[in-house]
């Protein structure tokens, strides 16, 4: 639940800002009808409220010599709030794990990976994640191509 109420300029504005978080002010004023000063003003009232959380760069994982993302499904040996919060901890420390889910079905959590070569993935299931004390079993799956890969969000105005 978020504190603070969105009209269609704050809409506008993080559609805007999706399509292009380095745009200045005065360029969001072109496509936002309002001026550069009221559009600064709402995006510092968005950073405020946790709205916005942060500004980043889409990086080529393949030109930087990282081919493999794949997707393990982990199960847990213990469930407690302790060993939940230990896996969350250690998962944090692996930066081969891009994405964690908490989810419900077969496994206990989906992880996103991405790492240089299959053989780099191996070692990362059997030395990193299987040597994790809580972890009872991981299966993967080794992405072929990847369709369609967004952060942009599904951004619906009121009244739409």
């Amino acid at each position: 639940m978020r504190g603070i109420e969105l009209d269609r300029y704050d809409y506008q504005i993080l559609e805007a800002l999706q399509k292009d978080a380095r745009a200045t002010h005065q360029k969001l004023a072109q496509e936002v009808p309002l001026s550069a000063s009221q559009i600064g003003r709402r995006i510092q009232r968005l950073e405020e409220a946790g709205i916005i959380q942060g500004y980043h760069i889409a990086l080529r994982p393949d030109l930087l010599d990282l081919s493999v993302t794949a997707f393990a499904n982990v199960s847990l040996e213990r469930h407690g709030e302790a060993s939940i919060r230990e896996f969350a901890a250690a998962i944090s420390d692996l930066p081969e794990v891009l994405e964690c889910y908490a989810v419900a079905g077969e496994a206990d959590y989906w992880l996103r990976i991405v790492v240089q070569d299959l053989p780099s993935l191996s070692r990362f299931v059997m030395n990193k994640l299987m040597t994790l004390s809580l972890v009872r079993s991981v299966k993967s799956t080794v992405a072929l191509e990847s369709i369609k890969h967004t952060t942009r969000l599904p951004l619906q105005p009121p009244g739409r």
